[in-house]
């Protein structure tokens, strides 16, 4: 697999004066790295002729090198901090806004737990590992260079004598890097399934204790607990066998470096004071090999979470707006679909040339069994899916021809279970309004009926709801969502099974609600309680896609002598 580190770029380039200063503050403070060895070497040379005087300048000067050293590091690493904050919080906010505009069909297979995790853990993964190349990589690449270049100065044989073991430990740290990686990404992945398991467990913790099914969950949790160890721990265990085999190597070259030192000083090629700078200069290497070494073992761990991280970029909506698609104009809510086709999947059609017209302020209802094509029609119009053929016309406007925003602007939905979120009322009834115009969604609550109980709450419509809205009834809930949809004010109003989850005295005050806010809008009902659906203009009978009865609630009762389909589910409904 491809890496997509380079795709990090675009995130870093606004940043570029950040990190040109950081980087210059850091090549201060990589060059002041052979001064240190070169110190040593006069300390010795010092301490040996017994120069008090010079060793007093030696600590003056040794302590003003380190100062600036440390403002240097500093200003180093609070830069490349805040760049790599800064590019952390761009990559969050880019995804996030991603996969907003991805389609309905995505989120209904995706694990909501693996996209938590690719949006929290995954993206600040990368930004660890941006921070740490710039912060402890980059720098012990540049020191040991440097020293490098400083050994060749004093000594070039030796120099070279002592690096012979270096193609084998760069080999080595590669080979390991290609390992951790592989482990890394499974261990990335299982992390994901366990995150994806917990957020479906804890949204359904009603369902495993109605079921007592708290020591199943137990077991779930425990594999996947245990699969996302042994993955962590193979990862670990190549890390733990190569940084004895890496410091194996590095005591054998000092080894080499004092019998050769000594051979040299024999000969007289060499000083003593010489020789302690240049094994200096061999100790200042230890840490920057020992970073380079764990850091790249960290940039291929963090491989994985850029991988994944960049993987739901390549993700595309299959429901596009065209280039520059004007709004949908102010509607009169006639809606036309035209020889519509769908299917989820290949080779299974759940509509087929459906046909359909609704003249402005006319309720239809829909009304089949479950998989006849129901929710799907009415899914199409907001487009949350585009028809595989035929068309969709509001008001004789295609609705692929138009922005998407101003086409769900004009449609409201009041669907089956009400999602609210953490908030107070009044933001509840606004979803997704900037401004709060209080008389705008007070009227909005009186027309649902939701009114009366908001101002019985605590705060009114300052009431902090739980998530999910949790503290309120469902009748209570679903009121909330008439409200959000009128507030919209929208020509087009969709009612998927409104009232199904409800007991009569709720379903009571919500339908008396809906009949409110169907007034001169152009309505489409989905329901399995055909009690609700009797004032509707037309009554629609869908099988298998297609509409095989159409009337009034009167007529259908009295088709074919009142065996029709629609007067056998009616009579099924009817209390014995």
């Amino acid at each position: 697999m491809k890496s997509n580190y380079q795709a990090l770029i675009p995130y870093l380039k606004p940043h570029w004066r950040t990190i040109g200063l950081a980087l210059v503050l850091m090549a201060g403070f990589v060059g002041s790295v052979p001064l240190i060895a070169y110190l040593v070497g006069q300390a010795a040379a010092l301490i040996g002729a017994g120069d008090i005087p010079g060793l007093l300048q030696w600590v003056g000067g040794g302590a003003l090198l380190f100062f600036i050293r440390g403002l240097l590091q500093f200003g180093q690493d609070t830069l490349m901090a805040q760049a790599a904050l800064e590019m952390t919080l761009d990559i969050r906010q880019s995804l996030y806004r991603h996969l907003q505009f991805l389609g309905l069909d995505y989120f209904e297979t995706a694990a909501t737990g693996d996209l938590t995790y690719r949006l929290t853990e995954d993206v600040d993964r990368v930004g660890e590992v941006v921070h740490k190349g710039f912060h402890q990589f980059l720098p012990a690449a540049l020191t040991m260079l440097t020293i490098l270049s400083y050994l060749f100065y004093l000594n070039w044989r030796l120099t070279l004598a002592t690096a012979i073991v270096a193609p084998l430990m760069a080999s080595l740290v590669a080979w390991f890097g290609g390992r951790i990686l592989n482990f890394s990404r499974l261990s990335q992945n299982r992390i994901s399934n366990l995150s994806a398991l917990l957020t479906e467990v804890f949204s359904g913790i009603r369902l495993v204790k109605a079921f007592a099914a708290e020591e199943y969950e137990i077991q779930r949790f425990h594999k996947a607990a245990e699969k996302n160890r042994q993955a962590r721990y193979a990862a670990e265990r190549v890390k733990a066998i190569q940084h004895p085999v890496v410091g194996f190597l590095e005591s054998v070259s000092v080894m080499i470096l004092f019998l050769l030192g000594a051979w040299q000083i024999g000969a007289k090629q060499l000083t003593g004071a010489e020789f302690l700078s240049f094994v200096a200069g061999v100790a200042l290497l230890i840490d920057p090999i020992n970073a380079v070494t764990a850091n790249f073992n960290e940039y291929k761990q963090a491989e994985a979470s850029v991988d994944r991280v960049f993987e739901l970029f390549q993700l595309q909506p299959n429901v596009q707006e065209k280039k520059q698609a004007p709004p949908l104009p102010p509607l009169s809510g006639k809606i036309e679909y035209r020889h519509v086709s769908f299917a989820y999947r290949s080779g299974q059609p759940v509509l087929q040339q459906f046909n359909l017209l609704a003249l402005p302020g006319e309720v239809i209802a829909f009304v089949g069994h479950s998989g006849a094509g129901k929710t799907t029609i009415v899914n199409l119009l907001p487009r949350f899916y585009d028809p595989q053929a035929g068309s969709i016309l509001i008001d004789g406007i295609d609705i692929r021809g138009v922005s998407l925003r101003s086409l769900r602007q004009q449609i409201g939905i009041v669907p089956q279970e009400t999602v609210l979120f953490s908030g107070t009322v009044a933001q509840n009834i606004a979803f997704g309004q900037r401004e709060l115009d209080y008389e705008a969604i007070r009227e909005a609550a009186k027309i649902a009926n939701a009114d009366q109980f908001i101002d019985q709450l605590p705060e009114g419509y300052e009431t902090w709801l739980g998530e999910r809205g949790v503290n309120l009834s469902g009748g209570q809930r679903q009121r909330l969502a008439i409200a959000r949809a009128i507030l919209l004010n929208p020509r087009i109003l969709i009612l998927d099974e409104a009232t199904s989850a409800l007991d009569s005295t709720s379903e009571q005050l919500v339908q008396e609600a809906l009949e409110r806010a169907m007034q001169d809008r152009t309505v489409f009902i989905i329901a399995h309680r055909l009690t609700t659906v009797r004032k509707a203009d037309r009554i629609l009978v869908i099988e298998q896609g297609r509409v095989v009865e159409s009337g009034s609630h009167y007529e259908l009762m009295h088709q074919e002598g009142g065996t029709s389909r629609y007067a056998r589910f009616y009579a099924q409904q009817l209390p014995n």
